[in-house]
């Protein structure tokens, strides 16, 4: 993070945790399937994969990767294969699979395949025959907190797939990492901009943990409802930052290697929806953006005199070595959280993307279906192009958060 002291509050044990301790009997004598990838360890950072596999009262027999694999080495829209686990032998299901062609040598590139993929339903889910031989599928995966991340879609698409066949769902919760207090964005439109980058009426920011919105999926949006049990942390409050559990980071997919990189996300995601580098292929994914024809020097200080809460921009040259401007050089902004506190990263990118459309409007453009897709609505794009301020998008979105906010109150878990 920047610059401020960081103050650990508590220890948190995450749900894995309680479950080895002292949860067992709800898999008693059951054959599981395991939802994971490299988030998924215990408090010692062992991986589950290997707890559950050494452990005399669980029968684990599948693994199960959401989108960049169990073993998280997948990019963005990477194609994730059906496989046999080199370490442990067991088959691994892809819930992230897909018959696509495509890469440098077809001509179309990884961030195409990305913006037709997820925004489809095809290929994202468990078939019955990857079920048919489990008693109960268990769900320990790291999330970041933002709705357009597709861990929220996977997990819902198992649950139904659950649901359907008569199988026990498990969810051992881990931290909002973003705290669990703060919201911020559209409530998606339903169920006209329903995808996997965003499934159900939630807002882009929405302070809740898996386990929480497990719950709320199973109550509100599933007509036939999962047998679902919930493995609560302890010790987690939800005015907790990721770096205040105690817990260590461990990248939840390539391009989040840290908490920072999370903490932008909600905003810097995007410039996926345009021709505008949200920074993939370098060391800085969403921390920086640009192009190579934007003047970093001219849109850092134009942002910096607007003295947006928490935030300070700079100037920054970068060539990305895979994604958007592969091998060229782009000059943009990078972004330097001064208090997350204060810092509102869905507004901040949005002053951002008015002042980009300002100077450079030959050039900029939006891919439509997508970028509406992950924010959820097509009124921002409609409002940024009508060139209507950034403080009335966000105050057209308040009494949205305001009805979420009292709609979620029932499934929250923690105080």
């Amino acid at each position: 993070m920047s610059k401020q002291k960081i103050t650990r509050l508590a220890s948190v044990a995450c749900g894995a945790e309680v479950f080895l301790k002292s949860r067992l009997d709800l898999v008693s004598g059951a054959r599981l399937g395991l939802i994971t990838n490299p988030t998924g360890v215990d408090g010692n950072m062992t991986s589950l994969i290997d707890r559950f596999r050494d452990h005399e009262r669980i029968h684990l027999t599948a693994l199960f990767g959401p989108e960049h694999g169990v073993r998280g080495t997948a990019e963005a829209g990477e194609f994730v294969p059906f496989a046999t686990d080199a370490v442990t032998g067991l088959p691994v299901y892809s819930l992230y699979g897909q018959d696509q062609a495509g890469g440098p040598d077809t001509g179309i590139s990884r961030d195409e395949i990305m913006r037709a993929f997820d925004t489809r339903p095809e290929g994202k889910g468990p078939v019955d025959a990857m079920l048919r031989d489990l008693d109960v599928l268990v769900l320990d995966l790291q999330d970041v907190g933002t709705r357009v991340y597709t861990y929220l879609a996977t997990m819902a698409y198992a649950m139904q797939a659950c649901a359907r066949l008569g199988l026990r769902f498990l969810v051992l919760d881990r931290p909002n990492p973003l705290k669990g207090t703060a919201m911020e964005g559209p409530v998606l439109r339903y169920p006209e901009f329903s995808s996997f980058v965003g499934l159900y009426p939630i807002p882009l920011r929405h302070g809740m943990t898996l386990g929480e919105l497990a719950g709320l999926f199973n109550s509100h949006f599933f007509e036939k409802k999962c047998d679902l049990s919930v493995i609560p942390m302890q010790g987690w409050k939800r005015d907790m930052w990721y770096d205040q559990t105690g817990l260590s980071w461990i990248s939840p997919s390539p391009n989040l290697p840290t908490l920072e990189t999370a903490l932008v996300y909600p905003g810097q995601v995007f410039w996926e929806g345009t021709n505008i580098s949200e920074g993939r292929g370098t060391t800085q994914p969403f921390l920086q953006c640009g192009a190579p024809w934007i003047e970093g020097h001219r849109a850092a200080a134009h942002l910096n005199r607007m003295d947006l809460p928490g935030i300070r921009f700079r100037e920054v040259w970068f060539q990305p070595a895979w994604s958007k401007y592969r091998a060229e050089s782009c000059s943009g902004i990078r972004l330097h959280v001064t208090d997350r506190n204060r810092y509102r990263p869905w507004e901040t990118t949005l002053h951002i993307m008015q002042l980009f459309m300002t100077m450079y409007p030959e050039k900029l453009r939006f891919y439509p279906e997508y970028f509406d897709r992950i924010m959820g609505t097509d009124e921002v794009r409609e409002a940024l192009n009508q060139q209507i301020s950034v403080a009335e998008i966000v105050n057209g979105f308040q009494a949205d958060l305001i009805r979420f906010a009292e709609f979620r109150k029932s499934h929250l878990l923690y105080a």
